[in-house]
């Protein structure tokens, strides 16, 4: 077969393994919202037998085959071409799935969906014991896999690179090392400064439905498609795309807890306008996905935080918040704004603000390293858990539930994950801080438009320089790209550093 033959089959092989995957996808959505309790066990069924399915046409002889042959024609392509592209991105997935044996691939795809089962259950008894075996045995899986996969240094480097590719622990902990550095002095300027939020604004009496129609307004306003996507409740917020014209986001609602919702609403939401903004033409090939789980985290986190907690935003939201919300009747911008972007040490993840959230995952990364490493079992996680929360946050959590069986991914699998989390706060910044350059007038720029309810510039610069690219480049060119920068820490100090001195007049 013909080098432009063999990559046309690699394309059709291609989009007919996606569009089953996305079948998996949705079964994944199905579980987390809408499914009956009784159904788990079939349900681990169906993603286990689809998993399977996927694993062998992911591996079959005839991609490596095809491969050799579309390789012969990579000489004649310009190397920043689709073909190229794709071409690559195939070989790196096809070269990682052979290693992995079928039998682990499906005893890890059913071991995550029983852990996330058995997680859901568990966790709000702080019932450690009944989720301790299912733990085990998915870090004993992710272990394996390390090991089949192969990596240069450490085990932890076989899976982050399936996150976050090109990335090793040794890369990412000078730059860590050095974002912890400048945190804490921050946030001990910050819980130190006379002036301090009212606290309570975001806990007052906010009904759920009246929060159902403002989020809906928001993610509209900000771009979210409704002809192309559906925000439901669940226990544990995400996005999802199920494939092209279907992209899916969830958030959970507490009556006294306005942020919860809302914030969750907007940084789903970041996510699917990556999602949305992805050239449905290119579905089921590498220019048709997301590049890396941190460039993603980068645009929910450019939303919920960069966008949806300005003063700009406000300015504009606050009076639509305030024809729903009596509670709100009355309260100034600025002590919304600064209620809004309240910084203390806290339990929750999810829940943090924006200066102390990468202590958290810096907590969850040296777990996992330790983890990987063989330092550290998984029985004795909620120990370590509760030291390092003492050295970082200066807190100790009460129970489990508010501790180490606090986030789903472990339960999931997703060992290596968490630190996509901090990468996609500094690309989130160097973005940010490129898009007030580009379009004119700085961050001052971005928020007199935010005011306006004019949301539009900002996404149509990520669109043309993050979304329709794809995996056409790897994630640090594809920064370097839209940026002028190479991956550092230093952009998104200087936009905490400014934001934060100037609401807490420091």
């Amino acid at each position: 077969m013909p080098p432009r033959e063999s990559y046309d089959w690699l394309r059709a092989h291609a989009v007919e393994t996606a569009t089953i995957g996305s079948a998996l996808a949705l079964l994944h959505w199905d579980q987390s919202t809408k499914m009956p309790p009784a159904g788990h066990a079939h349900r681990t069924a169906q993603v286990g037998i689809l998993t399977k399915l996927l694993h062998e046409r992911r591996t079959d002889p005839r991609v490596g085959e095809a491969l050799d042959k579309a390789r012969a024609e990579l000489l004649r392509e310009d190397p920043e071409s689709e073909f190229t592209a794709n071409v690559r991105e195939w070989q790196r997935a096809y070269d990682r799935a052979v290693r992995i044996p079928t039998e682990l691939a499906v005893a890890t795809a059913r071991a995550a969906a029983e852990g996330e089962t058995a997680w859901k259950r568990a966790r709000p008894d702080s019932d450690w014991q009944a989720f301790l075996p299912h733990l085990e045995e998915i870090v004993r899986l992710r272990r394996e896999e390390a090991e089949a996969v192969g990596y240069a240094n450490e085990p932890y480097d076989a899976l982050l690179d399936e996150y976050e590719p090109g990335e090793t622990a040794a890369s990412l902990e000078p730059v860590l090392a050095g974002l912890r550095r400048e945190l804490v002095p921050l946030l001990e300027r910050i819980l130190g400064a006379p002036r301090q939020p009212d606290r309570t604004l975001l806990t007052r009496h906010y009904p759920l439905g009246c929060q159902r129609a403002l989020c809906r307004e928001a993610v509209a306003a900000i771009g979210f498609d409704f002809e192309a996507g559906r925000i439901d409740p669940t226990a544990h917020p995400f996005s999802t795309r199920i494939g092209p014209g279907d992209v899916r986001i969830t958030t959970r609602y507490n009556e006294h807890a306005f942020g919860e919702g809302f914030f969750g609403a907007i940084h789903e939401a970041g996510h699917a306008l990556y999602s949305q903004g992805i050239p449905g033409a290119h579905f089921g090939t590498p220019c048709g996905v997301s590049v890396s789980l941190g460039v993603h985290e980068s645009q929910s986190r450019l939303w919920e935080n960069m966008v949806a907690r300005s003063r700009g935003f406000w300015r504009h939201f606050l009076p639509r918040a305030e024809e729903r919300f009596d509670c709100l009747r009355g309260v100034e911008l600025d002590a919304f704004v600064l209620a809004v972007n309240d910084v203390r040490p806290s339990l929750i993840r999810v829940e943090a603000d924006e200066v102390t959230y990468n202590l958290h995952v810096l907590l969850r990364f040296g777990l996992e390293l330790a983890l990987l490493r063989g330092r550290l079992e998984p029985r004795d996680l909620p120990g370590a858990w509760d030291e390092s929360m003492r050295a970082l946050l200066g807190l100790t959590p009460p129970d489990l539930a508010d501790g180490v069986m606090q986030d789903v991914h472990w339960s999931a699998g997703l060992l290596g994950y968490f630190p996509t989390y901090t990468l996609g706060n500094l690309y989130a910044a160097q973005l940010f801080e490129a898009a007030g350059r580009e379009l004119g007038g700085g961050p001052q720029g971005l928020d007199e438009r935010f005011a306006a309810g004019d949301f539009a510039p900002l996404l149509g610069w990520l669109r043309e320089k993050v979304h329709v690219h794809g995996s056409r480049f790897v994630p640090r060119e594809l920064m370097r790209r839209a940026t002028g920068a190479e991956l550092g820490h230093e952009a998104f100090m200087r936009y905490l550093t400014a934001k934060y001195e100037a609401l807490y007049g420091l």
